[in-house]
């Protein structure tokens, strides 16, 4: 993981206590990732993604490229 502190959230759209995910998008700018974590295990292991990429990712989501489940 890179240096400097993630300030970790949750998505307005998650269920409190639900199974999340949270994002650090604080890195961006110094680091150029966002890291992701599973909100049940804020200890554990934690991914970090270009930023490029990962906006790519939820753009896509937004616009419903992936289909809706």
């Amino acid at each position: 993981m890179t240096t400097g502190t993630p300030r970790w959230f949750t998505s307005s759209y998650s269920e409190h206590g639900g199974a999340c995910v949270e994002v650090a998008i604080n890195l961006v700018a110094s680091h150029g990732v966002v890291p992701v974590r599973d909100s049940k295990n804020p200890n554990g292991p934690q991914l970090a993604f270009p930023a490029a990429p990962f906006a790519f990712f939820v753009a896509s989501i937004r616009t419903e490229e992936f289909g809706t489940v």
